[in-house]
């Protein structure tokens, strides 16, 4: 896959760069993140960088298939930006990308970047933002397994919406998975 094409990339004249990359051609990049996110005035850029792991929940995974409506996602991590963005203040820039389609262990998943003044301000705006993502976009995520099966994961964003406004408080302040889910739901 090539890391290097541009993805599906939406830019706002606030200091907002969302993407939904197509796994096929383009995969989340920490390179345009941080390219976007950088400014001779800001001392801090965060960056969370989401990967595919070879193990969830005691199975063995052989990669994962993500599916979003793109231009729908694209709207959506604006929007938790532009919410973010409210929260820090005009100096902050944010970056969100999202694959799409078949990855690999080891892929590159998401890619969320905050630059800003100072150190604390661009972690809490970054671990904001990834949050926000995690459990307000409509992403579905297929995990397929070393047996040949696979499954679709349930995501916090298919959460009862009061759930998951409450999940994403508790994770403004502890990110101990203690908030509350149908049966059957797990973090994945």
């Amino acid at each position: 896959m090539n890391d290097h094409a541009s993805p599906s990339e939406q830019t706002a004249p606030s200091g907002i760069r969302v993407g939904v990359c197509d796994a096929g051609t383009s995969l989340p990049s920490v390179e345009r993140a941080l390219d976007f996110v950088s400014d001779p005035g800001f001392g801090g850029i965060a960056v969370f960088v989401g990967k595919i792991r070879n193990a969830n929940v005691g199975r063995e995974v052989t990669g994962i298939a993500y599916d979003m409506f793109a231009p729908l996602a694209g709207n959506l991590f604006r929007g938790f930006a532009e919410e973010v963005a409210a929260e820090f203040g005009p100096r902050v820039k944010l970056f969100v990308e999202h694959a799409k389609g078949q990855l690999g262990i080891g892929d590159i998943a998401v890619v969320v970047a905050a630059g800003t003044p100072h150190r604390d301000e661009a972690f809490r705006a970054c671990r904001a933002l990834i949050e926000a993502v995690k459990h307000r976009a409509p992403i579905w995520k297929q995990e397929h397994y070393v047996d040949g099966s696979s499954e679709w994961s349930e995501g916090c964003s298919l959460c009862d919406t009061s759930r998951a406004a409450e999940a994403a408080e508790a994770h403004a302040h502890d990110h101990a998975h203690d908030h509350a889910h149908e049966p059957g739901h797990r973090h994945v």
